[in-house]
């Protein structure tokens, strides 16, 4: 069992104006996979506080996973791929791609996107959309993978080729 963190990047979530939909569904599914969902914080859209939470579920709690949902389109404001990029060591373009790839069959506006995926010592770190509907969309989506990626990651699974 993989142990997760969930950040919500959201002014108003923070502020007690909106409730945490999308910080929710993740949980949820998470938890219905077999994931063991170890802290899940609300914060605003400020580069500080993501880039110390980051850090925090990373290297004090080592979690697996880090998702993060919200704060990944074009307000001004939106900055999680920034502080996310601040603090990963490697980056992993191809998971948050392949969300792209696939949101994009439902939707134009996927293309704004901009997520960001990376490893920060024995973490997988990935930004996430903002809705509840794309965040369960993605993570149906590559969920399997990440798994498996985290067992490579971790050394317990051997990185394999599909044919």
């Amino acid at each position: 069992m993989y142990t997760v963190g969930i950040i919500t990047s959201s002014d108003k979530g923070y502020a007690g104006e909106r409730e945490d939909k999308s910080g929710a569904v993740v949980k949820r599914i998470l938890e219905e996979a077999g994931f063991e969902v170890k802290r899940q914080v609300i914060l605003p859209d400020e580069k500080e506080m993501l880039k110390k939470e980051f850090i925090y579920m990373s290297d004090e709690l080592n979690l697996n996973l880090v998702l993060s949902t919200g704060g990944t389109g074009f307000s001004k404001r939106d900055i999680t791929p920034e502080a996310t990029k601040e603090v990963i060591e490697r980056e992993t373009p191809g998971i948050c791609e392949a969300i792209r790839m696939l949101s994009m069959q439902i939707t134009k506006r996927a293309m704004l996107s901009r997520a960001v995926s990376g490893i920060r010592g024995n973490t997988l770190i990935v930004n996430l959309p903002g809705s509840p509907k794309a965040c369960e969309e993605a993570l149906d989506f590559v969920l399997g993978e990440l798994n498996h990626g985290i067992g490579i990651l971790l050394g317990e699974q051997k990185e394999c080729a599909r044919k």
